[in-house]
């Protein structure tokens, strides 16, 4: 983790001393989740306590964003002695991102984890960057530029194009991105005419394009069935959210490929407008709290990404390891789409920041 947020850290561990998980059922999810959130803080909350509601669309209790948003609950209830007080909704407002930013956008919601790619169809098509394959190498390399340069600009960025609709907390990540199907892959070519469910980005769809597959948009509650009844032939998701939902456990889904194609980028968002109404006091317990959710929500996606890849080979999937991969040959495919896309949104600096930053 980088110093400065081990630094932070340290201060929040200071100020809170101070001061003082298997996958299950979407049904069994909520339950313990709406339990969990119901629970009195450590400290009695004031009469006029803030009251903040936090969500995410995963119905696991053990997913890294449930670790993360349990985290921001207690940093932030401790450092302010009671005065915010946090209900943590899992997959509880919603399944699918565009849920939850309705809720967020309609004030029902204060703070959502989700994808980046929505916001190409708020005005910030620059935000696609992030959906670029094959962008970043390694979990250090995508660390070394969201907390870098690169990443404050895009907070900017966000702000000013969205009018100061959403505003980034924190940068998360929902680990690395593998191919998994009905068979074996090793290379493009082997994809030729085969359905893939993909992410709703434009660059994505290209890429698997590309590759010859037929990119298909599915929503996630709903993939499981259509990976067991044929609907699709393959998707693409990190070992931890697709174990999650068994989707190892189909027919289509059993093979797992690690393409490890993208190193994923979450976005803990806020209003900026409801942000910039909270005093000076209150945005600082907030900030101190959600540098030390992303910290442990790092963490988390870490080592649930080996713990995660031994459950699904215990579980019979099939893995085709990194190193047997074609590698180069989806590289000679994502590339020219990273060179096209920086010409296109004059992001050819920013796309040459993070490729040097490997």
């Amino acid at each position: 983790m980088k110093k400065k947020i081990a630094l932070v850290m340290a201060g929040v561990m200071m100020v809170a001393s101070l001061a003082g998980c298997s996958s299950s059922s979407s049904s069994s999810a909520t339950t313990e989740s709406s339990s969990a959130t119901t629970e009195s803080a450590a400290t009695e909350a004031p009469a006029d306590a803030l009251q903040l509601i936090i969500a995410s669309n995963q119905t696991s209790l053990d997913n890294p964003y449930s670790f993360g948003m349990d985290e921001f609950k207690a940093v932030v209830e401790d450092i302010s002695g009671g005065a915010i007080q946090v209900t943590v909704h899992k997959g509880t407002l919603g399944e699918n991102e565009s849920e939850l930013i309705e809720k967020l956008e309609m004030g029902a919601a204060h703070m959502v984890v989700s994808s980046p790619g929505f916001m190409t169809s708020v005005g910030v098509p620059e935000i696609d960057i992030f959906s670029l394959n094959y962008l970043f190498d390694s979990f250090d390399h995508w660390e070394s530029a969201v907390d870098g340069d690169f990443g404050d600009g895009m907070v900017d960025m966000i702000l000013d194009q969205t009018s100061n609709s959403f505003r980034v907390m924190g940068y998360w990540s929902s680990s690395v991105r593998d191919y998994y199907g009905k068979k074996v892959i090793t290379s493009p070519a082997d994809l030729a005419g085969m359905t893939v469910r993909t992410q709703d980005s434009v660059v994505q769809q290209e890429f698997w394009s590309g590759c010859g597959a037929i990119p298909t948009s599915v929503a996630w509650g709903e993939l499981y069935q259509a990976l067991q009844q044929g609907v699709v032939d393959s998707a693409e998701n990190d070992y931890t959210n697709f174990m999650q939902k068994d989707h190892h456990k189909t027919d289509n889904g059993k093979y797992v490929c690690e393409t490890h194609h993208d190193f994923t980028t979450r976005l803990l968002l806020m209003n900026g407008n409801f942000y910039d109404s909270l005093t000076a006091e209150q945005q600082a317990w907030i900030d101190e709290a959600c540098v030390a959710a992303t910290a442990e929500q790092r963490a988390v996606v870490y080592r649930m990404f080996e713990e995660s890849k031994e459950q699904v080979i215990a579980d019979g999937a099939i893995v085709t390891e990194f190193a047997d991969m074609d590698i180069d040959a989806f590289k000679e495919i994502a590339i020219p789409i990273q060179d096209e896309f920086a010409a296109t949104y004059g992001m050819e600096d920013e796309l040459a920041a993070i490729r040097a930053a490997a």
